[in-house]
């Protein structure tokens, strides 16, 4: 993932409104209907290098995403092999009754 002000400045200040050209620190124009000052060229800095160290401990979430079988597939797995509740387990029946697979 890019570490760059944008995200930076999300961060520090999630909501925050402003423009930013080239991703340059002295080209941000600060929104004055932001609540708060803009954020200091050392804050921001601070934070892209937490960032940094943040990302380069999860790329393992990252290659492991597109290998993971689809979330959907996953859930009815658990459901075929009543890991649900049985709470869950008559609700998903419940729509899959309803909306039974064509033959």
């Amino acid at each position: 993932m890019t570490t760059d002000i944008a995200r930076a400045l999300d961060a520090l200040v999630p909501g925050c409104e402003y423009r930013l050209t080239d991703n340059d620190y002295t080209k941000i124009d600060w929104f004055a209907s932001n609540s708060v000052a803009c954020p200091t060229k050392a804050a921001v800095d601070s934070k892209l290098a937490a960032l940094t160290t943040e990302d380069a401990a999860n790329t393992h979430q990252a290659k492991r995403r597109p290998e993971y079988p689809n979330i959907g597939d996953q859930l009815d797995d658990l459901y075929k092999k009543g890991a649900f509740s049985t709470e869950m387990t008559a609700k998903i029946k419940a729509v899959k009754d309803k909306y039974p697979k064509p033959s």
